[in-house]
Protein backbone atom coordinates (compact mmCIF):
# COMPACT_ATOMS: atom_id res chain seq x y z
CA UNK A 1 0.00 0.00 0.00
CA UNK A 2 1.43 3.33 -0.78
CA UNK A 3 2.22 5.65 1.91
CA UNK A 4 0.63 8.96 1.00
CA UNK A 5 3.14 11.43 3.31
CA UNK A 6 1.12 15.12 3.83
CA UNK A 7 2.98 18.21 2.55
CA UNK A 8 3.67 20.82 5.38
CA UNK A 9 1.82 24.23 4.21
CA UNK A 10 3.99 26.33 5.72
CA UNK A 11 6.91 24.87 4.67
CA UNK A 12 5.28 24.88 0.83
CA UNK A 13 4.78 28.74 1.22
CA UNK A 14 7.98 29.26 2.25
CA UNK A 15 9.65 27.07 -0.79
CA UNK A 16 7.72 29.80 -2.78
CA UNK A 17 8.80 32.49 -1.39
CA UNK A 18 12.01 31.59 -1.86
CA UNK A 19 11.90 29.94 -5.43
CA UNK A 20 9.75 33.67 -6.46
CA UNK A 21 12.75 35.39 -5.18
CA UNK A 22 14.86 34.24 -7.97
CA UNK A 23 17.84 33.65 -5.19
CA UNK A 24 18.57 30.08 -6.37
CA UNK A 25 18.50 29.10 -9.58
CA UNK A 26 19.68 26.16 -12.47
CA UNK A 27 19.94 27.51 -15.68
CA UNK A 28 22.92 27.94 -18.60
CA UNK A 29 25.92 25.89 -18.17
CA UNK A 30 29.95 26.13 -17.74
CA UNK A 31 32.67 25.84 -20.94
CA UNK A 32 33.11 22.59 -19.73
CA UNK A 33 29.26 21.56 -20.49
CA UNK A 34 28.68 21.49 -16.99
CA UNK A 35 25.30 23.02 -15.12
CA UNK A 36 25.28 26.08 -13.49
CA UNK A 37 23.30 27.17 -10.14
CA UNK A 38 23.40 30.57 -9.23
CA UNK A 39 22.65 32.24 -6.50
CA UNK A 40 22.00 35.97 -5.84
CA UNK A 41 22.91 36.81 -2.43
CA UNK A 42 20.85 39.87 -2.84
CA UNK A 43 17.60 38.18 -3.58
CA UNK A 44 17.62 35.98 -1.06
CA UNK A 45 14.67 36.63 1.12
CA UNK A 46 16.29 35.83 4.73
CA UNK A 47 14.11 38.09 6.42
CA UNK A 48 10.91 36.41 5.28
CA UNK A 49 11.76 33.21 5.96
CA UNK A 50 13.18 34.11 9.38
CA UNK A 51 13.95 31.09 11.37
CA UNK A 52 13.26 28.14 9.01
CA UNK A 53 15.81 29.47 7.06
CA UNK A 54 18.05 26.22 7.45
CA UNK A 55 15.24 23.93 6.69
CA UNK A 56 13.95 25.82 3.78
CA UNK A 57 16.94 25.57 2.23
CA UNK A 58 17.62 22.05 2.62
CA UNK A 59 13.74 21.63 1.44
CA UNK A 60 14.28 23.86 -1.80
CA UNK A 61 17.83 22.15 -2.72
CA UNK A 62 16.16 18.88 -2.24
CA UNK A 63 13.02 19.82 -4.03
CA UNK A 64 13.80 22.39 -6.78
CA UNK A 65 17.22 22.55 -7.32
CA UNK A 66 18.48 18.70 -7.14
CA UNK A 67 16.23 17.41 -9.67
CA UNK A 68 16.74 20.52 -11.92
CA UNK A 69 21.13 19.27 -12.16
CA UNK A 70 20.37 15.59 -12.46
CA UNK A 71 23.00 13.22 -12.65
CA UNK A 72 25.16 16.38 -13.88
CA UNK A 73 28.17 17.71 -12.89
CA UNK A 74 27.56 21.21 -11.56
CA UNK A 75 29.30 24.65 -10.54
CA UNK A 76 28.07 27.21 -8.28
CA UNK A 77 28.07 31.22 -8.99
CA UNK A 78 27.17 32.81 -5.98
CA UNK A 79 27.29 36.78 -5.82
CA UNK A 80 27.83 38.31 -2.82
CA UNK A 81 27.36 41.96 -4.66
CA UNK A 82 25.49 44.28 -1.99
CA UNK A 83 24.72 41.77 0.86
CA UNK A 84 22.95 43.01 3.71
CA UNK A 85 23.26 41.16 7.02
CA UNK A 86 19.97 41.94 8.03
CA UNK A 87 17.57 41.43 5.26
CA UNK A 88 19.36 39.02 2.93
CA UNK A 89 22.11 36.94 4.37
CA UNK A 90 21.06 33.57 5.70
CA UNK A 91 24.28 33.27 8.16
CA UNK A 92 27.12 30.78 8.24
CA UNK A 93 25.16 28.08 9.55
CA UNK A 94 22.25 27.89 7.06
CA UNK A 95 24.96 27.64 4.11
CA UNK A 96 26.89 25.14 6.03
CA UNK A 97 23.93 22.75 7.19
CA UNK A 98 22.75 23.22 3.43
CA UNK A 99 25.94 21.32 1.82
CA UNK A 100 26.10 19.10 4.45
CA UNK A 101 22.62 17.62 3.87
CA UNK A 102 23.63 17.08 -0.01
CA UNK A 103 24.11 13.69 -0.81
CA UNK A 104 27.85 12.53 -1.01
CA UNK A 105 27.00 11.77 -5.09
CA UNK A 106 25.82 15.31 -5.00
CA UNK A 107 28.87 16.77 -3.36
CA UNK A 108 31.28 14.99 -5.29
CA UNK A 109 29.61 16.36 -9.06
CA UNK A 110 30.04 19.95 -7.53
CA UNK A 111 33.21 20.74 -9.54
CA UNK A 112 33.81 24.64 -7.87
CA UNK A 113 32.02 27.39 -6.57
CA UNK A 114 32.44 30.97 -7.88
CA UNK A 115 32.42 34.03 -5.04
CA UNK A 116 31.91 37.06 -6.96
CA UNK A 117 32.19 40.07 -5.35
CA UNK A 118 34.22 39.07 -2.00
CA UNK A 119 34.70 41.72 0.27
CA UNK A 120 38.14 41.81 2.42
CA UNK A 121 36.18 40.67 5.58
CA UNK A 122 34.94 37.72 3.81
CA UNK A 123 38.48 36.45 2.45
CA UNK A 124 39.90 36.83 5.78
CA UNK A 125 36.52 35.12 7.26
CA UNK A 126 37.06 32.14 4.95
CA UNK A 127 41.11 31.98 4.94
CA UNK A 128 40.89 31.90 9.01
CA UNK A 129 38.01 29.41 9.91
CA UNK A 130 36.79 27.84 6.30
CA UNK A 131 38.45 24.82 6.91
CA UNK A 132 36.97 24.12 10.30
CA UNK A 133 33.54 25.14 9.39
CA UNK A 134 33.42 23.73 5.74
CA UNK A 135 34.33 19.87 4.79
CA UNK A 136 38.10 20.36 2.52
CA UNK A 137 35.96 19.06 -0.07
CA UNK A 138 33.81 22.33 -0.51
CA UNK A 139 36.09 24.61 0.97
CA UNK A 140 39.26 23.29 -2.15
CA UNK A 141 36.60 23.97 -4.34
CA UNK A 142 36.04 28.00 -3.31
CA UNK A 143 37.31 30.64 -6.28
CA UNK A 144 37.01 34.06 -5.48
CA UNK A 145 36.19 36.63 -8.43
CA UNK A 146 36.51 40.12 -7.58
CA UNK A 147 35.32 40.91 -10.97
CA UNK A 148 32.51 39.91 -13.62
CA UNK A 149 35.03 39.59 -16.43
CA UNK A 150 37.20 36.90 -14.28
CA UNK A 151 33.44 34.74 -14.30
CA UNK A 152 33.08 34.75 -17.91
CA UNK A 153 36.76 32.96 -18.49
CA UNK A 154 34.53 30.36 -16.96
CA UNK A 155 31.36 30.55 -19.12
CA UNK A 156 29.50 32.72 -21.87
CA UNK A 157 27.86 35.54 -20.96
CA UNK A 158 25.05 33.88 -22.17
CA UNK A 159 24.59 31.52 -19.85
CA UNK A 160 24.38 33.27 -16.78
CA UNK A 161 21.80 36.27 -15.94
CA UNK A 162 23.42 38.48 -14.14
CA UNK A 163 21.03 41.14 -12.27
CA UNK A 164 21.69 44.79 -12.17
CA UNK A 165 22.34 44.97 -8.68
CA UNK A 166 25.22 42.86 -9.36
CA UNK A 167 26.09 44.77 -12.41
CA UNK A 168 26.34 47.96 -10.92
CA UNK A 169 28.41 46.34 -7.82
CA UNK A 170 31.11 45.58 -10.22
CA UNK A 171 31.04 49.08 -12.03
CA UNK A 172 31.03 50.44 -9.07
CA UNK A 173 34.10 48.67 -7.68
CA UNK A 174 36.17 49.25 -11.01
CA UNK A 175 35.65 53.09 -10.37
CA UNK A 176 36.70 52.73 -6.84
CA UNK A 177 39.05 49.71 -6.26
CA UNK A 178 40.15 50.25 -3.10
CA UNK A 179 37.17 49.03 -2.03
CA UNK A 180 38.26 45.59 -2.52
CA UNK A 181 40.57 46.34 0.08
CA UNK A 182 38.27 47.63 3.01
CA UNK A 183 39.87 51.04 2.63
CA UNK A 184 36.79 52.75 0.63
CA UNK A 185 33.45 51.94 1.68
CA UNK A 186 30.00 52.19 0.40
CA UNK A 187 26.75 53.19 2.19
CA UNK A 188 25.77 49.55 1.73
CA UNK A 189 28.72 47.51 3.65
CA UNK A 190 28.13 45.71 5.96
CA UNK A 191 30.64 44.27 8.51
CA UNK A 192 30.71 40.72 10.03
CA UNK A 193 30.46 40.62 13.79
CA UNK A 194 33.24 38.48 14.91
CA UNK A 195 31.76 38.36 18.82
CA UNK A 196 28.76 36.12 17.23
CA UNK A 197 31.74 33.28 16.71
CA UNK A 198 31.70 32.52 20.49
CA UNK A 199 29.35 29.62 20.67
CA UNK A 200 28.06 26.88 18.00
CA UNK A 201 24.40 28.28 18.30
CA UNK A 202 25.09 32.13 17.02
CA UNK A 203 25.98 30.59 13.56
CA UNK A 204 22.40 31.57 12.44
CA UNK A 205 23.86 35.05 12.99
CA UNK A 206 26.79 35.31 11.27
CA UNK A 207 24.51 37.70 9.00
CA UNK A 208 27.30 39.17 6.95
CA UNK A 209 30.82 38.82 5.59
CA UNK A 210 31.22 41.32 3.35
Amino acid sequence: MEVIVEKDPAMETELLVLERSRAITVHGRDRKGRAVVRVVGNHFPARALGERVEEVVKGYLRDRVLPAIGDREFVVVYMHSRVDRARNFPGVGAIRAAYESLPPGTKARLRAVYFVHPGLQSRLFFATFGRFLFSSGLYEKLRYMSRLEYVWAHMDKGQLEVPDCVREHDEELERRPLMDYGIEATDRRCMFDAASMDTSASMHSLRCIS
